[in-house]
């Protein structure tokens, strides 16, 4: 390892080589020095297999080892990015902005109880983090693949959000991840990503040992229904 601990692009290429990690296109995935900024990264990336990373910078490090961890998943984003800039006409629209946001701050979440998942996509925090956080620690688990969130929890601190997708506990995350991507891919959201405040899980920061931590809004948002339009007869 280089001083300070930080790898070099060397490393990074043996371990992708070993885990033979490539693109959607077949292309041994390779971390290079950037270039000159380019508009069309991902397809470059798609039709290349070199991912432009920076040495000694967390947001890229953890780019290039979500790319080691989830090598599917990685490579599913990567192409539909790629196929949809073809389709978009210059116009970014809401499938790239849902692969974006699950890139940068994703999660997979392993449920083995509906009621759980019930509590997450309603909002309920101090149910689900104080009230079950027995059956939190059993029964679900958090999956990071989101670069930028696993940068921001070297400092933990309230208000870290990941948006996320339901998996079963027995299914292999990298592999059921890409598969819901292409799956989704066609009528894409960020809609159909939850948010999920991951800082919230029992014993990962300070204030989970005390309730009224739960009870902050600031970070533990209630969930925000639209209200009913009033019909109008005539």
């Amino acid at each position: 390892m280089p001083p300070a601990g930080w790898p070099s692009h060397e490393l990074l290429n043996s371990l992708a080589s070993e885990a033979r990690v490539c693109t959607a296109t077949g292309k041994p995935v390779r971390f290079v020095p950037p270039s000159a900024a380019d508009p069309y990264y991902e397809i470059h990336v798609h039709e290349s297999g070199c991912v432009a990373t920076r040495l000694q910078n967390r947001h890229d490090l953890f780019n290039a080892l979500a790319w080691l961890a989830f090598p599917r998943t990685k490579a599913a984003i990567n192409a539909l990015h790629a196929a949809e800039i073809a389709r978009e006409s210059g116009r970014r629209g809401r499938v790239r902005d849902m692969l974006t946001i699950f890139d940068e701050g994703g999660a997979i979440v392993a449920c083995a109880d509906a009621n759980l998942e019930a509590m997450i996509h309603g909002f309920r925090w101090k149910e689900l983090f104080w009230d079950r956080r027995a059956q939190v620690r059993r029964d679900l688990s958090f999956i990071v693949l989101g670069h930028a969130v696993l940068e921001q929890a070297l400092e933990p601190w309230p208000g870290i959000t990941c948006k996320v997708i339901f998996a079963p506990p027995d299914a292999d995350a990298d592999d059921f991840a890409a598969k819901w991507l292409r799956a989704h891919a066609s009528s894409g959201t960020p809609k159909l990503l939850a948010p999920l405040p991951i800082f919230g899980y029992p014993g990962w920061h300070p204030g989970t040992e005390s309730e009224a931590f739960y009870t902050d809004e600031r970070y533990f948002r209630p969930l925000r229904r639209e209200p009913l339009r009033a019909r109008h007869s005539g």
